[in-house]
């Protein structure tokens, strides 16, 4: 059975819906997968450093503050130069999402964050694969999925007028789940070549 990790920071509870159904998602091929906050790992010296080392693929999620992740996200990705020293990432799956109140967001930079995260410990970055759902006049907005267009990792919205409880909408959430199966899929594979 393949290892999936997620680690991920929520600031108002939004990304944590997401990041709950991009668990569902991967949990529904099999995987077995666990959530992380990224609190739990400030530092390279504490926290469940072993179990990120132990997953066969690590799915980085965050909110887009200000044009990247969020400052919770980022100590966590500065920690890891522990794990970087070591290669103790090198060769597993890697991914992402964000979310933020706007529908772009400048949700892209922090994607490419992530990707140049995995990048620097060796891992193999898996994209979303999906197309967009909502680039003609024929598509219905509010059951769209990927309607942002993101292809690089998932990216989500939450109106910033509106609480986790209400936001996303159930198309984000349905687009995370079917991110999250992507990258389940893509790390069984990637498992099952390697031996």
């Amino acid at each position: 059975m393949t290892k999936i990790a997620i680690v991920y920071h929520s600031g108002y509870g939004h990304t944590a819906k997401v990041a709950d159904h991009v668990l569902k998602g991967a949990a529904d091929t099999g995987a077995d997968v666990s959530l992380y906050k990224a609190e739990d790992l400030a530092s390279p010296d504490e926290g469940p450093w072993d179990e990120l080392a132990a997953a066969d693929a690590i799915i980085f999620g965050a909110p887009t503050y200000m044009g990247s992740a969020s400052a919770p996200m980022k100590q966590f990705i500065d920690a890891t130069s522990k794990a970087w020293f070591t290669d103790a990432w090198k060769d597993k799956i890697a991914a992402g999402f964000t979310n933020s109140g706007s529908l772009s967001g400048d949700k892209s930079s922090t994607l490419s964050q992530f990707a140049t995260l995995a990048g620097q410990h060796g891992m193999v970055w898996v994209n979303f694969g999906m197309k967009s759902g909502f680039n003609a006049s024929n598509h219905d907005f509010d059951g769209a999925l990927n309607r942002a267009g993101h292809f690089h990792g998932l990216a989500t919205q939450s109106l910033t007028d509106l609480s986790a409880e209400d936001g996303p909408d159930a198309a984000d959430l349905k687009t995370a789940e079917l991110f999250g199966e992507r990258v389940a899929e893509a790390t069984k594979r990637w498992v099952r070549g390697k031996s």
